[in-house]
């Protein structure tokens, strides 16, 4: 039996996450956190007598084996360093760490003797869109992405959108830091600049989560699409964490190094 603890479980995804949870039959809740809730009954969350309900992360007392975290973009450090601290492998499927931060909580975890799983995204189409985009990169250097999520996702670009950008970077050989041969008549028109990569972020009703990678060489041009439709589809993805984050040695970022 994994026992578990979900910060904001009181979210979108966080609620996905507690019905998972409630779901599985090798998963037991017996905590969940959220800074803004007041009311601390399970009762008041239809969620079971013996689960625990926190606001204050410093009250924390929990046995569980994993910490499922989809909180905010601000509060997901001091989170993840929580958990890592108090012997929690955490998986962690909110977006907003910076490259400094994820370095720092690595190391804090070495120190820490402990392991976990940062997940930009949970959906298997997008672990295999930043697949392939690292591949196509090898051939395609010249690359352009463009993210589409709901009218509510606070931070941008996604985590997503970011991790793919890292992988195309890593995979091609190093570029010159923009194209400056336009000029922005609208400031921000090309978008968010990664290694010479634009990012553009889309924030509109109706969108769920949806990506494509766009490359172009002399004559011809490669896209590469996800769309993920309902949030119910990153919960098999949630699920794989879950059950295999035991089996890593270090903390790690992507689903992908927990797929068989």
């Amino acid at each position: 039996m994994i026992k578990i603890i979900i910060a904001g479980f009181n979210g979108s995804m966080g609620q996905k996450a507690v019905k998972l949870v409630n779901d599985t039959k090798d998963f037991q809740l017996v905590a969940v956190y959220s800074p803004v809730v007041t009311d601390l009954q399970p009762a008041s969350y239809d969620l079971a007598d013996e689960v625990q309900v926190f606001n204050d992360l410093t009250n924390i007392k929990t046995d569980a084996d994993v910490w499922i975290d989809f909180s905010t973009p601000k509060a997901v450090f001091e989170n993840t360093k929580f958990a890592l601290g108090h012997q929690i492998r955490p998986v962690v499927g909110t977006s907003g760490l910076s490259d400094q931060q994820v370095e720092d909580l690595k190391a804090y975890a070495k120190d820490q003797h402990m392991a976990g799983l940062i997940v930009p995204n949970f959906g298997i189409s997008a672990v295999l869109l930043m697949k392939f985009a690292k591949e196509a990169a090898q051939y395609f250097p010249e690359a352009e992405i463009i993210e589409m999520h709901h009218a509510d996702k606070i931070d941008a670009p996604s985590g997503t959108a970011l991790s793919t950008a890292k992988q195309i970077s890593e995979a091609r050989e190093p570029q010159a830091a923009d194209n400056a041969k336009f000029e922005e008549t609208l400031p921000g028109a090309r978008g968010g600049n990664y290694k010479g990569i634009r990012i553009h972020s889309v924030r509109l009703p109706g969108y769920v989560a949806h990506e494509q990678v766009l490359f172009g060489s002399e004559g011809e041009a490669l896209t590469i699409r996800q769309d993920s439709f309902i949030r119910d589809s990153f919960m098999k993805g949630v699920e794989v964490a879950v059950k295999n984050v035991g089996k890593l040695s270090e903390l790690v970022v992507g689903l992908e190094n927990v797929l068989s």
